[in-house]
Parts: structure tokens; C-alpha cells; sequence
């Protein structure tokens, strides 16, 4: 077991590439952790667990390096068909992946240790599924004031994965991030770049934009209700007029009283979740937006698997040749 504190460079023979998953329990900061490397939003973001439903790419490229991340559903042992779902997504990127890097949230496990055990079940039950290479990133260290309660978290830790290097980083902050990029790369084997280097990810805009309709409603909601809720594009139309991008979507609700909640009191909760979704994607766009938001009973809509394939519930965007 390796703690890497400081950065050390590549040694600058070869051109590395190669895919990296993040795995770990929900909430740990793993969509966190990829925008930080990236320094751009690819994969939306919520305090709540479970707000990554797919396998987001992300793709960091330097001139010794191009690495292709995918950041997976939190793992979990929750029951139900749109949970098993996530479940498959997650150890669908360890196929593809050289290397695997476990995110963890050391803040919570340091206030709360009897979670730890419980927390790394779905991982310690699948060792064979996970690649050679294991990096541990030990995030949300900036909540931590003494950081010496580290320590005993490390050493269980080293227990579970002896042959792991492991990181303390704050993904919020950058703190220690890129000592972990540099961990990641020496783990790749050489080979020439998979992407063009100034692609970002390989999500489709389509995908892009229900994904930040699903985050503003995430913020806006409470308890469980946004886990009952699904977004799917219907129409986007760019033609009809120059300059304005029209986007058309539909948030799936399984019940009455949920379609209550998410439209709001005089439809106030609908509206912000529109606004707030349409100044991002005029950024992520590059031009004015018109966004139309219509809300629609499914029951059961999550335990419907026809209807999950429809929405691309647990798959990855095209990855490329």
C-alpha cells in the first residue's frame, strides 16, 4: 500500500491512453471528482445518492496522456428493476476499464465508521470483476479538521485492498487531485489517443440536456421523490430558426401526488426547474434556448424495464471505435 501525497511526473517515454472507472458507494463525489479533472460540468450533480443513472464519459487529454473516464451509478444493494439497472451500468465500465478508482467518502466514514463495512459490501463481493490496477481516492478530506482521523480509515482500507494506492483529495475543492490524475496515468498502458483531443465527452447533447433538466429538478425536490422521476427529450429543433434551439421535454412521474409536487404551487416549482435548466444549456449551447416542460403520469414507470431500455437507463453513450 502506497499514500501518495505529491505529484511526481511522467516519465515522458510513451503516450499513455487508456479508460478509468470510478466506482463507489452513492453520494461519494464521483461526478464531483470528473468535472474537477476535466474543469468543465459532464456529469451532473446533487447532494442527493443515485443522481447518476448511466455511464458518463469524460476525457482528459495532455500531451503525455489521454484518458477516458466513465463515471458510473453509485453501488448499492437496493432492490427493484431500475436499481438493477444502475447495478449493471456500474460493472458494465469495469469491463471496459485498466483501471479502477474507488471513491469513498472519508469525511462520512470518519463521522459515522460503522458505515464503512456495510458501504464496501457490493465492492468486496465482486474482487474479480474489478482490473488489475486499484487506486482508492479518499475525497471530501476538506471536511475533515483533523485530518490525523485519516489514518485509522487508511489502514482498514488497506486491509480490504493491500495492493491499492490511495489518495486523500477534496474533489470540491482540487486539493490532491492531480497527484491521483498522475496515479492514474502510470497505470495506462501505452497507445496513441482514442478521441480527438479537444472532445470533452462522448455524450450526445440530447442525452446532455435531460440529464440537467433531471439535475434542477433533483435540487428542487425533497425525500425521495426525484428518484421516481425520469426525463426524456420528445423534440429538438434547431432549424426552424436560426439562433434558437427548441427542446421539447417530458418529466415521467409514477403518481398524482408526485406530478403535484414537481409542477409546484401554481406551477412555481415547473418554472424554476425550466429556468434554471435553460440558462445552462444556452451556456452549454452557445445560443438562446426555448425549453418546454410537460409532466406525465407512468405508474410503475421504474420497475418497467421496456420503458428503462427506452430511456437509456443504464447504458453507455457510444464509446467509439
Amino acid at each position: 500500500m502506497e499514500t501518495v501525497n505529491t505529484l511526481e511526473a511522467n516519465d515522458g517515454r510513451s503516450f499513455r491512453t487508456g479508460w478509468a472507472a470510478l466506482l463507489g458507494p452513492p453520494n461519494s463525489g464521483k461526478s464531483t471528482l470528473l468535472n474537477q479533472i476535466l474543469g468543465q460540468k459532464v456529469s451532473i450533480v446533487s447532494p442527493k445518492p443515485q443522481t447518476t443513472r448511466n455511464q458518463i464519459t469524460g476525457i482528459l487529454t495532455r500531451d503525455d496522456l489521454q484518458v477516458v473516464f466513465l463515471d458510473t451509478p453509485g453501488l448499492h444493494r437496493l432492490r427493484g428493476t431500475m436499481n438493477a439497472f444502475l447495478l449493471k451500468a456500474a460493472w458494465q465500465a469495469l469491463a471496459r476499464a485498466d483501471v479502477a478508482v474507488i471513491v469513498l467518502d472519508a469525511s462520512l466514514y470518519c463521522e459515522r465508521p460503522h458505515l464503512l463495512h456495510k458501504d464496501m459490501q457490493p465492492l468486496l463481493g465482486a474482487r474479480d470483476r474489478l482490473p488489475g490496477p486499484l487506486l482508492i481516492a479518499a475525497n471530501k478530506i476538506d471536511k475533515i479538521k483533523d485530518r490525523k482521523r485519516l489514518l485509522p480509515l487508511m489502514k482498514q482500507w488497506a486491509g480490504m485492498w493491500p495492493d491499492a494506492d490511495m489518495y486523500p483529495i477534496s474533489a470540491s475543492t482540487g486539493e490532491a487531485v492531480e497527484p491521483l490524475v498522475r496515479g492514474i496515468a502510470r497505470c495506462l498502458p501505452p497507445g496513441p489517443p482514442l478521441f480527438p483531443e479537444d472532445q470533452l465527452s462522448t455524450v450526445p447533447l440530447r442525452f446532455m440536456a435531460a440529464e440537467i433538466v433531471r439535475e434542477k429538478l433533483f435540487l428542487s425536490l425533497h425525500e425521495e421523490l426525484p428518484y421516481r422521476t425520469a426525463v426524456d427529450i420528445e423534440d429538438w429543433d434547431e432549424k426552424s430558426q436560426p439562433g434558437l434551439t427548441r427542446i421539447h421535454a417530458v418529466i415521467f412521474v409514477e403518481r398524482d401526488t408526485h406530478k403535484a409536487m414537481v409542477i409546484g404551487k401554481q406551477g412555481r416549482n415547473l418554472k424554476k426547474v425550466g429556468q434554471r435548466a435553460r440558462l445552462e444549456l444556452e451556456e452549454l449551447l452557445g445560443g438562446r434556448v426555448y425549453l418546454e416542460l410537460w409532466v406525465k403520469i407512468r405508474s410503475r414507470w421504474s420497475e418497467d424495464e421496456r420503458f428503462l431500455l427506452s430511456l437509456g437507463f443504464g447504458s453507455a453513450p457510444d464509446m467509439g471505435d
